[in-house]
């Protein structure tokens, strides 16, 4: 058993922190996480007191974490979109508490909301993307619930640390595909950055879960030992998957006297963690009018995360080369000049949208108060305390109408429109001033 439960335990535990590590802002990131964490914890109850309730519990949880990853995924503007991320937590919660007091095979009802999410998937996977995602989280779906069947039924089909292990793999399988929906959303490449970390946690566990397993079969009686050694592999895994995290958090604590040693390393980490995620400069190119318009929405999301603007493909915008090529040779090069002058361009166009006079709250100022304010400031509206502190007249003026008179729903209705007024902006620049564009719209004209 030690010999299966330990690489399985290892790998489905650190891919569910480097998929939470990559970007800890987003659910489906945390819901992907959380199916492969309680695998993991599934495998340490399996090998304490194989066939266990508890064991064949947590051996359940992945397929309500995996329903909300397919959820979460649903394209925006699905109508159900909305209702079924609201209602999942409620949902999951219900019929885990149903595996929870039900016998044996059914536990198996925790598979009916992995069922529903998924044929929803399917059913809008002509928007989803990649276009092949749906389908394949459909197989892996499938797989594993064939897994879950043959554990929880009365099957005997082998070894059960054998259907451990195909479990393992399957979900394995999702992690890779939501770190694929991932890098595809955010414009970003997965190899590099993936192989990199995969690399780290091979290693690591050939070097800490090779011992561990060893331990475990020379004290095969011990849970306590058992325990202890799966805690330990947890901690290296755990310190691989979240390398980036756990890095930023040690500087801040060695370093917690010098903050101009805290600021140039986090810089430079940013830049070193942002490298092997950027998209090739050469790809922008083949980028159509859609996907520029959804970059341009996730670039003003995170005007204020220097981190995420460095892996924005919108950081090789043309502009912004021709913009920095006159300050001298070399300062286009630079990552963190890049990011700084594409919060410039973006900060301009928004400002575009401002209309004549002081401030207001009409309808024609929407989309520049939703932009200007919540995107470029960084004001926060709907926190029980916003910070104010240096806050001009106008900046104060908008905040309490948000809090007052703006939905949230309403907010960031107004923030997907503004952002849109401004990719299209940005998109007829491109197509105006740069000969490659011009001439890749040429060629994609119809009857071409």
């Amino acid at each position: 058993m030690p010999a299966i439960a330990v690489p399985a335990f290892a790998l489905t535990w650190w891919l569910g922190c480097y998929l939470v590590a990559r970007d800890p802002a987003r659910v489906v990131l945390w819901r992907a996480g959380g199916a492969l964490g309680s695998y993991a914890v599934a495998v340490v109850a399996w090998s304490v007191a194989p066939g266990s309730t508890a064991a064949r519990v947590l051996l359940c949880v992945p397929a309500l974490c995996w329903s909300g990853v397919a959820t979460a995924l649903l394209p925006r503007g699905v109508p159900e979109r909305r209702q079924v991320n609201r209602g999942w937590a409620y949902a999951s919660g219900l019929f885990l508490l149903l595996a929870l007091l039900l016998p044996g095979v059914g536990k198996l009802v925790a598979l009916a909301p992995l069922a529903g999410a998924t044929v929803l998937l399917v059913r809008y996977r002509d928007r989803v993307r990649p276009a092949s995602l749906p389908a394949a989280l459909g197989a892996a779906a499938a797989l594993y619930a064939a897994g879950l069947v043959v554990m929880l039924a009365p099957i005997d089909l082998g070894s059960a640390e054998v259907v451990l292990a195909a479990i393992g793999l399957d979900l394995l399988l999702l992690g890779f595909l939501v770190a694929v929906a991932d890098a595809t959303e955010a414009g970003e490449r997965l190899v590099p950055d993936l192989r990199r970390s995969s690399v780290a946690a091979v290693v690591a566990t050939l070097l800490c879960g090779g011992p561990a397993a060893l331990t475990m079969l020379a004290v095969p009686a011990s849970r306590t030992v058992t325990v202890l050694q799966f805690v330990l592999v947890a901690a290296v895994m755990g310190a691989v998957g979240l390398a980036v995290p756990l890095r930023s958090g040690l500087d801040r604590l060695a370093f917690l006297q010098d903050e101009r040693l805290r600021q140039d390393r986090s810089a430079l980490l940013l830049a070193a963690e942002a490298l092997p995620r950027r998209r090739e400069r050469h790809r922008m190119i083949a980028m159509d009018e859609e996907e520029f318009r959804r970059l341009t929405r996730r670039a003003l999301d995170d005007f204020g995360d220097v981190g995420r603007l460095l892996r924005n493909p919108l950081i090789d915008l043309p502009m912004v080369d021709r913009r920095l090529h006159t300050r001298g040779p070399g300062v286009a090069e630079q990552p963190l000049v890049r990011a700084a002058e594409l919060r410039t361009v973006l900060a301009e166009h928004v400002a575009k949208l401002r209309p004549a006079a002081g401030f207001g709250t009409t309808d024609e100022w929407r989309w520049y108060n939703a932009l200007h304010y919540c995107c470029v400031l960084g004001l926060r509206p709907y926190d029980r305390a916003p910070q104010t502190d240096g806050l001009g007249r106008d900046a104060r003026q908008a905040l309490d109408w948000f809090r007052r008179h703006v939905p949230r729903s309403t907010l960031r209705r107004w923030t997907a429109e503004g952002a849109d007024k401004v990719a299209a902006r940005l998109w007829r620049d491109l197509l105006s001033t740069d000969p490659r564009w011009l001439t890749r719209a040429d060629a994609v004209r119809p009857g071409r």
